[in-house]
């Protein structure tokens, strides 16, 4: 994959932080990251607490994070990282390492304010993609294994909701509840403009009223409210594209 521009704002790499308590784990993930010009591992952290207190004192743009550690699992310290700004005047985005038999974790971790989770066993070029999209802001990693992940915890996501008890804002346009539910099934904008025959910058027009509208931090927490309140199905098959 060929590596995006660093970090336009300041022009230097995306700041990586790995947490999680299996040390070969963490030296393979660096291994991968630090390879690439655009991104650098600037922290390692082998459970919850430590990452917390670590992050009060390193800047970083994206942490990876397992859930299951001792001391504090993922699920609290996501929590805590995303509520403090941290020294670089604002809180990381949180990639959570999951496997498919911790759905309930993923969906607890999302609630805590993860912006897109990863499977351990994904490959290298999936795991930089993670991370560049996450940290470009665009929070649902649009790969194959993502959605099927959003299909298998759909039912917990709606549980999470209450059963349906959310609700998607009246004032979304018929377009805007369409982009909204391309996002759900994993859809990236470049996707989701390929199937409405229109700009990348028209659908980031969408999704940024989407976000707006249901008072979403990012994409992943307008998926919870998709899936929470009924609109999206689990195992629900996309329709034809819309004219």
């Amino acid at each position: 994959m060929t590596a995006t521009p660093c970090d336009p704002a300041t022009g230097a790499p995306v700041r990586v932080v790995l947490v999680d308590d299996q040390q070969l784990v963490r030296a393979g993930f660096r291994m991968v990251l630090d390879s690439q010009p655009d991104l650098t591992v600037v922290a390692e952290a082998s459970d919850g607490a430590e990452a917390v207190e670590l992050l009060r004192r390193t800047a970083a743009d994206v942490v990876l994070m397992d859930v299951r550690m001792p001391r504090m699992d993922g699920i609290e310290a996501t929590r805590r990282i995303v509520a403090a700004p941290g020294p670089a005047g604002h809180a990381p985005r949180v990639v959570v390492l999951t496997t498919f038999d911790l759905d309930e974790y993923v969906v607890s971790a999302i609630a805590a304010g993860a912006s897109g989770f990863l499977l351990k066993d994904a490959p290298p070029e999936e795991m930089l993609t993670a991370v560049r999209t996450v940290h470009a802001g665009d929070a649902v990693i649009a790969a194959s294994s993502t959605r099927r992940l959003l299909q298998h915890v759909g039912p917990l996501l709606r549980a999470e909701g209450g059963g349906g008890s959310a609700r998607v804002p009246p004032d979304l346009t018929p377009r805007e509840l369409e982009v909204l539910v391309l996002m759900a099934h994993g859809l990236s904008n470049t996707e989701i403009a390929e199937r409405f025959v229109v700009s990348e910058a028209t659908v980031k027009t969408h999704v940024g009223r989407v976000l707006a509208k249901t008072g979403s931090r990012d994409r992943v927490q307008a998926v919870v409210l998709a899936y929470a309140s009924g609109l999206v199905q689990p195992g629900e098959v996309l329709r034809d594209a819309a004219s």
